[in-house]
């Protein structure tokens, strides 16, 4: 069997060293050498990251989703099991509550979920409301949400400066938060008004010398960085211009290899339009070593940027898994902690199927294991925040 043929790596652009130690180099060349090998770092950390959380992905769904199925199965059992206890079995008053507590208030997302069977029995432990209890359930309500609403015109009005006018409709959270939103695009409209304004009164004053001289050498430097950036881009363009090649072959290469550099151009990655010269034998080591220091200074610049860049896509990565998994992103941030924390949260996940489908069974067979749960389990307080029930 032949071995797979490894993945070429990225060719290293730095400006060598010809004396000993980098006290030959420049401040613009050791930046230039400090920011290369960190977007190298940086491009191998992104693209880890994203396969090792897409792997992660997908184990989810192939080895995880399955055994979630199954942990609501074993809950569905469980409300069973608790709800033909509370109807036919002899239990104290506060057995009972603990029975409500726990099916109404752990186990309700199961309605959800499609387990229709299980509706009679939560109608039976938390029956609907009398015609009385939801009057005044609803009374109680209105007054909650006066009040709420009242404080809420306070906060806006000390925070935002915003006025509530009294025809204004308010009545619902919808409506507050509609008439908020407004307020505060009005406010901000009349900001963006007052700062045009300002921007064209400053435009119309004559600049001072040294100001004029700032803003001229500010625009000189982003035409000559974006010049730079052509500059490499139209030589790696003549290169490859595929119609200039009559091998089919090679022609197909090239074409690929020329959307690589547009890609790299349109996005301003610098370091691949350099890597890709390298690659083509179109500069070499020596050629770094000779750049003018302003034409380093302009390559730093993008540099930079192209770091931000990817500090930014390692950031987008590790919270769209955080949104995925519901975990921190801290929790995963390597393979390796990946693979552990699946591995941490699948066994707790079994250990949970293993408990209930016991504990249901128990309850089947001897009235004495369930008084024995019950004893065990206390309702927890409210108010007392969170409270994470293992079922």
């Amino acid at each position: 069997m032949a071995k797979k043929k490894p993945a070429t790596s990225p060719a290293l652009v730095h400006i060598p060293v010809t004396g000993p130690g980098t006290d030959s180099l420049s401040k613009e060349q050791k930046t230039f050498n400090r920011l290369t090998k960190r977007i190298g770092k940086l491009e191998a950390e992104v693209n880890e990251f994203r396969a090792a959380a897409g792997q992660l992905r997908q184990r989810v769904q192939n080895e995880y989703r399955p055994l979630q199925s199954q942990h609501h199965d074993q809950r569905a059992a469980l409300v069973r099991a608790l709800g033909h206890a509370y109807e036919h079995q002899k239990l104290t008053k506060t057995e009972r509550n603990k029975i409500v507590d726990l099916v109404v208030d752990k186990c309700a997302d199961l309605l959800n979920r499609g387990y229709a069977d299980l509706e009679p029995i939560f109608d039976k432990l938390d029956p609907p409301p009398t015609v009385e209890e939801a009057a005044a359930f609803e009374a109680e309500e209105a007054d909650l949400e006066a009040q709420t609403a009242e404080m809420m015109k306070d906060m806006y009005r000390r925070q935002f400066g915003i006025e509530f006018d009294e025809d204004a409709d308010v009545s619902t959270p919808e409506k507050f938060q509609a008439y908020v939103t407004q307020q505060l695009a009005d406010q901000q409209a009349e900001y963006e008004q007052a700062e045009a304004e300002a921007a064209e009164r400053r435009a119309k004053r004559k600049k001072s010398p040294k100001q004029q001289a700032a803003a001229d050498q500010k625009k000189a430097e982003e035409q000559n960085t974006t010049q730079a950036v052509r500059t490499l881009y139209m030589d790696l363009v003549k290169h490859l211009h595929p119609d200039r090649e009559p091998d089919e072959a090679e022609k197909l290469r090239k074409t690929e290899l020329l959307a690589r550099v547009t890609t790299a151009y349109k996005a301003g990655e610098l370091l691949t339009l350099l890597r890709l010269q390298l690659e083509l034998n179109r500069i070499d080591q020596a050629h770094l070593e000779n750049l003018a220091e302003d034409r380093l200074r302009y390559f730093n610049k993008l540099l930079r940027e192209q770091v931000r860049e990817l500090d930014q896509q390692l950031f987008d990565e590790q919270m769209a898994l955080q949104n995925f998994t519901g975990r921190g992103y801290f929790y995963t941030t390597s393979r390796a902690a990946m693979e552990l924390d699946f591995l941490h949260m699948k066994a707790n996940l079994e250990q949970k199927i293993r408990q209930l489908e016991a504990e249901v069974t128990a309850f089947g067979h001897d009235p004495k294991a369930l008084k024995a749960f019950l004893k065990d389990y206390k309702i927890p307080r409210r108010g007392m925040g969170p409270m994470y029930i293992q079922l």
